[in-house]
């Protein structure tokens, strides 16, 4: 926040106190011009003072006593516009009910789908002591991380081609051992 000296503060609240005084019916009647409503208009007439008191801008004042009167006026019609933008982009949509009934929790999926996983990590432990072992540990870095096969084959320093293959030729083979957890038919 900007520092204000104790003399521009006072001079701040003097004219504040003139503005209101002299200026207060119209500043009212011209916030009543732009929002239709009385309410409104003393709210946005309220935001103007505090707004006023808070800056404390010497360059809106107004000759020897007040404030600059137009900027006021624009002031009030801005507000009035921007909070009328922020009230239009919000949109209240009444509550929605569900005629369907809630379905509930599938806990034998979510268990098939564990055991499918589990039997996945042991089969690799499996293939790791036979002649697929090479492509068993390509498929665990793969499938135990987030890497592209284009980083894992860079890291290991390999070619993209044969991490493809390793890949590959593991899901096949899982594929064919394991039971897949999403089938309709298990």
């Amino acid at each position: 926040m900007d520092y204000i000296t104790g003399s521009i503060q006072i001079e701040c609240e003097r004219r504040l106190s003139n503005l209101y005084k002299e200026s207060n019916n119209w500043l009212l009647q011209a916030a009543y011009n732009v929002t239709k409503n009385k309410e409104n208009a003393e709210d946005m007439v309220q935001e103007l003072y505090e707004y006023l008191h808070k800056k404390c801008n010497d360059k809106l004042w107004w000759g020897e006593n007040s404030y600059n009167l137009l900027y006021c006026s624009k002031f009030l019609k801005c507000r009035y516009i921007n909070k009328t933008k922020k009230l239009n982009r919000t949109t209240y949509v009444e509550d929605i009910w569900d005629t369907e009934m809630d379905i509930p929790y599938d806990t034998e999926q979510d268990l098939a789908m564990q055991k499918a996983y589990d039997d996945v990590i042991q089969e690799l432990k499996k293939l790791e002591r036979t002649k697929m072992w090479a492509s068993s540990k390509i498929f665990s870095l793969y499938w135990c991380s987030d890497k592209t096969l284009d980083k894992l084959a860079k890291e290991i320093g390999i070619s993209k081609s044969t991490t493809f293959l390793a890949v590959k030729k593991v899901r096949v083979y899982l594929k064919e051992v394991i039971e897949n957890p999403f089938n309709e038919s298990r």
